[in-house]
């Protein structure tokens, strides 16, 4: 049975942590969580595919070992930022609530995988199957350094998966694909006295911004999902108050429904950057496709059943 007192304690020992991406360093959490799996019986390893960038998986063996099931959250939030109320790290708890950065993501969701693979070691229960638990690094930077290398290299490998990444106790079926990429802006330096003489490139980004805000897509609707979205994450540009800037640097957050893609973006983008310059690069960072599942496959049936029991 699921032990309240000691998952709560778990989320604050996690959130203590820091893990913040950027810089990027599971290291301290990474141990943490596999030394409470080691405590439990279950076989550990780790992969680091960059320095401080580390990766756990854990399995916890079945009656049956022919299929696998795989739990998979993910060790690193992103940057406190500067507004909290509360010190981001003290997971103080006021009320119901805990305040802590990660709290819901995903270091709430980490908490409660360990704790119902603790509950079923202390009760001795034996899956049918092989549990994988994967935490994972560089969710938060689109994971080239986590889920990704460990599927694509195959040392991850498992029938079915529930990805420990949702609040508000929801089970999610599909979701929006991603890209994040960099666009730099060219122009013509000159004397900020002089800006006629020059072209200034961050000029050039701010219309090439409002222009993206404010075009309208065409989408095929999706009813579990809100409408395709783009955010301008980080800007910067210029080298001195007084000098007309020959370099804007902004990146981009897309998220985009089933139907849609990273050619579709890429081309909309190009169209309306060259309205304003032919002196751009553009920089992939990374891509995720959409996914969907269908409502009645037995994995959500089950997961279904299973929170409303």
């Amino acid at each position: 049975m699921v032990n309240k007192k000691r998952l709560i304690k778990t989320i604050q020992k996690l959130i203590s942590l820091d893990s913040q991406n950027p810089p990027g360093d599971e290291r301290k959490i990474a141990d943490f969580v596999g030394s409470y799996l080691k405590r439990l019986g279950l076989k550990i390893k780790t992969y680091a595919f960059s320095d401080r960038r580390v990766n756990l998986v854990a399995t916890l063996e079945g009656r049956q070992r022919q299929r696998t099931l795989l739990l998979t959250p993910h060790l690193d939030t992103v940057p406190a930022g500067k507004s909290w109320k509360r010190p981001p790290l003290t997971a103080k708890i006021t009320g119901d609530r805990i305040y802590g950065l990660g709290s819901t993501d995903c270091k709430g969701n980490l908490a409660s995988g360990l704790e119902a693979i603790e509950a079923l070691v202390e009760e001795g229960i034996k899956l049918d199957y092989d549990l994988i638990f994967a935490a994972t690094a560089d969710e938060e930077s689109g994971s080239s350094l986590g889920l990704i290398p460990l599927l694509e290299r195959k040392l991850l490998k498992a029938d079915a998966a529930v990805v420990l990444d949702a609040d508000d106790f929801e089970i999610v079926i599909t979701q929006k694909g991603l890209m994040h990429l960099t666009v730099r802006i060219g122009g013509k330096k000159a004397h900020g006295a002089y800006p006629w003489l020059g072209i200034n490139a961050i000029d050039l980004a701010a219309k090439i911004i409002i222009d993206l805000k404010s075009e309208h897509r065409d989408y095929a609707r999706n009813k579990y999902l809100h409408a395709p979205t783009i955010n301008v994450g980080t800007i910067k540009g210029g080298d001195k108050v007084n000098v007309v800037s020959d370099w804007c640097e902004f990146e981009l957050d897309f998220r985009f429904l089933a139907g849609s893609g990273e050619k579709e973006i890429l081309r909309s983008l190009k169209k309306t950057i060259t309205r304003h310059t032919a002196n751009y690069k553009i920089q992939i960072q990374g891509i995720q496709d959409p996914y969907y599942i269908d409502p009645h496959h037995p994995l959500v049936s089950s997961l279904v059943a299973a929170m409303n029991s």
